[in-house]
């Protein structure tokens, strides 16, 4: 009997097509390599030309980003994360990826591995975590799915980084229809390094070693990166060996051998095998070197006997890097990894030229130019047509006036303070270790973004996820500023100053023309408020495909990922009211405006309306304002308005000390709006009777809207002389809500 070599078995396009591959790709492929591509050839051309690894459907408008800024030390594209000088000779190492469609098949996995994978991205670079958050969006939570998905997904979450040993310090969890088939789970990771001390993911020196370590290769996450790339469906399970299977404890040893490695000064570069595995790390390596590699598939370490090379290649399996090592300090490197107790394999060396030579035994399995399969060399290039969808039209009809002015607001407020998207999310973070490292500084000072101690500095780390995907569904270009725009507010009233960003772009099918409107439209937005708030884009995630055959797509949703640097730790600002008597601001101005806010879209189930009001020149000068009055130490507590409008942010602030408000609306507005409406470029304040008048002065100079709203007082809601209940009895319901759905 004779066995076919692997080099023999020839794909054609029906291989190809189950690859996910077009027939004009396969047809580019057969030319680059001049001949018909083998079945392992072909798998590797499949996973990196997948949406997920070549953003071949998205990056020529993710070039258009703004990619400069005050404190960028590395651009988007250059390194596996963004790299920001925080001063002091240190960086702060940050990025934000998804893992949505494995979470949807798998919860707990799908998400634990989802955290594992963006800690890799950033100690790979030599720096080490210091926090974590995420961003969540899950369907109904009455839903027993949802409820499934949520348990799993926030379990996967708690396990991985409480035993990796690394806080979750910030996030946000958002319920919608939209969600149901598909939750979205993104995922962002923050280090520290020195600067100068960081490794790059690249390869050159002919003849340097290249070693696997970490865990053993298994048949796990296999074509996950192209599982990644197409629409959910009813067989979507099938794909169920698509998801990878964590170890955090396998992984803290990995980072710590890590990090010391590269104290060894043995280290030429280093990639964590994330999307496709050892295709991805070898060749981006390789083609950021501008060098080839000789691989020896066979001496790769894997748990089940018998691999094929494609699934050596092609398996997603966690806690693993690839390093090249400078020649002659070999025994340095395994010196390390043993010490740890993990695998450190050499299975090739760096060669001249371009090409990727793959090899099982003495067979060569496959033999590919290594620039051709990344991002920004010849991986495939699309621009997808667009068009704008009929309900945007539609929800510009949208007439406030067509919503009758409620006379009894009590309903209303008991309907938002219990609203899953409002509500406490105590019974989330509560599953999170906040704590570990002692480096959380806004786990009992509450702020609107989370903040983080550097250790031996004056200074502190600012950081915050934000995304309203209603108000992007409404008007992606504008939606998108928005998302910017609150997550630099966010930052600006803890009393930091935005530095720069990562974002995960979750959409639909980008052949759906208006899906792909949707996606234009974001970046649109984006770049216009990141340029005007100096935070540059310094790399981030596109997940497209975020829809099932039966529900259609996911609202867009363009999660904004957002460091920002405290340059003294006593201007760290507050949310919460602090003292009876003290006066309560409103900075910004009230809108006769209810569009797209929690109130009209599910309180008064008007699915079909504008963004909320937004200027981008009016929420610059805001955030220039509230600046001013932290740095002058003028105010006692900041929060922005956002989700729920001014009632709940008002509430928010009482909650904390138990101290109750009383303030009067504006007779020019409508009290739905002016309670409930979620018009942009607002934060509450808080100022005691001795700052009031050099409060006051402040603003006028720095010549921006501002009104008294009124005091802290007693321990009751009270609007325009009218008592609404007490703060204890909203604090009830706004604890217990998700709570009681979920420990039913």
């Amino acid at each position: 009997m004779t066995t076919i070599k692997y080099s023999e078995q020839l794909a054609d396009l029906e291989a190809a097509k189950n690859l996910g591959l077009l027939p004009e790709e396969f047809d580019r492929i057969i030319s680059i390599l001049g001949r018909t591509p083998n079945f392992t050839e072909v798998s590797i051309f499949s996973v990196m030309w997948s949406e997920h690894c070549s953003y071949k459907n998205s990056i020529t408008w993710l070039k258009t980003l703004p990619k400069d800024g005050p404190h960028m030390l590395a651009k988007a594209g250059e390194e596996n994360a963004g790299l920001v000088d925080i001063g002091d000779g240190l960086a702060c190492c940050f990025k934000i990826e998804s893992h949505n469609h494995p979470s949807a098949l798998e919860p707990y996995q799908g998400a634990a591995t989802g955290v594992g994978g963006i800690n890799r991205d950033i100690f790979t670079m030599g720096a080490r975590p210091i926090a974590q958050l995420n961003s969540l969006r899950f369907g109904d939570l009455n839903s027993p799915k949802t409820q499934w998905l949520l348990k799993g997904v926030v379990k996967g979450i708690g396990d991985y980084g409480n035993a990796f040993g690394i806080p979750t310090v910030g996030g946000e969890v958002f319920f919608d229809e939209c969600y149901n088939v598909n939750p979205l789970v993104n995922a962002m990771s923050v280090g520290i390094v020195k600067q100068g001390e960081t490794v790059s993911a690249t390869s050159y020196g002919v003849g340097n070693p290249v070693f696997i370590v970490g865990s053993a290769t298994g048949k796990d996450g296999i074509a996950g990166a192209a599982f990644a790339s197409k629409d959910l469906t009813e067989d979507s399970a099938k794909d169920l060996p698509s998801v990878q299977v964590g170890d955090p404890f396998q992984e803290k040893l990995l980072l710590e051998a890590t990090l010391e490695v590269i104290k060894t000064g043995a280290v030429i570069g280093m990639q964590d095998m994330g999307a496709a595995g050892i295709t991805c790390s070898t060749s981006e390596m390789s083609a950021k070197g501008e060098h080839g590699m000789n691989i020896w598939l066979h001496k790769v370490p894997t748990r089940q006997a018998g691999m094929h090379p494609f699934e050596i290649l092609l398996s997603e399996s966690q806690e693993r890097m690839l390093v090249v090592v400078e020649k002659g300090k070999e025994d340095l490197v395994k010196t390390v990894f043993d010490k740890w107790d993990l695998n450190c394999e050499q299975i090739g060396e760096v060669t001249a030229g371009d090409r990727l030579k793959y090899y099982m035994h003495d067979e060569l399995v496959a033999d590919v130019p290594a620039d051709v399969l990344v991002l920004g060399g010849g991986a495939p290039v699309y621009k997808r047509d667009y068009k704008e969808p009929a309900y945007y039209a539609e929800s510009k009809k949208f007439d406030i006036n067509s919503v009758f002015e409620p006379t009894d607001l009590k309903p209303i407020m008991k309907h938002l303070v219990k609203h899953p998207n409002l509500a406490s999310k105590r019974w989330v973070y509560n599953q999170y270790d906040s704590m570990v490292g002692t480096v959380n500084m806004s786990t009992n000072k509450p702020s609107d973004a989370a903040i983080v101690n550097i250790k031996g500095s004056e200074k502190a780390l600012a950081m915050t996820v934000d995304c309203n995907a209603r108000y992007v569904n409404a008007d992606p270009e504008v939606g998108c500023a928005i998302a910017v725009s609150e997550a630099a507010r966010n930052i600006v009233c803890s009393g930091g100053i935005p530095s720069a960003v990562t974002n995960c772009l979750n959409f639909g099918n980008p052949y759906n023309p208006e899906v792909y409107w949707q996606f234009v439209g974001s970046i649109k937005g984006m770049s216009s408020a990141c340029l005007k708030f100096e935070t540059p884009v310094t790399g981030g995630n596109v997940s497209f495909y975020n829809q099932s055959s039966y529900e259609g797509p996911v609202f867009p949703t363009p999660t904004i990922g957002m460091i920002g640097i405290l340059l003294d730790k006593a201007s760290q600002t507050t949310l919460d009211f602090k003292n009876e008597g003290d006066t309560i601001y409103l900075i910004g101005e009230s809108k006769n405006d209810i569009s797209s806010s929690e109130y009209l879209y599910s309180f008064c189930k008007i699915k079909n309306s504008p963004a909320p009001f937004f200027d981008l020149e009016t929420e610059h000068s805001i955030q220039e304002a509230v600046k001013a009055v932290i740095k002058y130490k003028l105010i006692k507590s900041a929060h922005d308005i956002s989700d729920g409008g001014l009632f709940m942010t008002l509430l928010e602030s009482s909650m904390v000390n138990n101290l109750g408000f009383e303030i009067a609306t504006d007779i020019a507005i409508r009290k739905d709006a002016f309670l409930f409406g979620e018009a942009q470029s607002r934060v509450v304040v808080t100022v005691s009777e001795t700052n009031k008048l050099k409060f006051e002065t402040e603003l006028k100079k720095e010549n921006v809207h501002f009104a008294k709203l009124g005091t802290v007082k007693g321990k009751d809601v009270i609007i325009d002389t009218v008592n609404y209940g007490t703060v204890s009895e909203y604090k009830h319901s706004f604890d217990t809500s998700i709570e009681s759905v979920m420990n039913s």
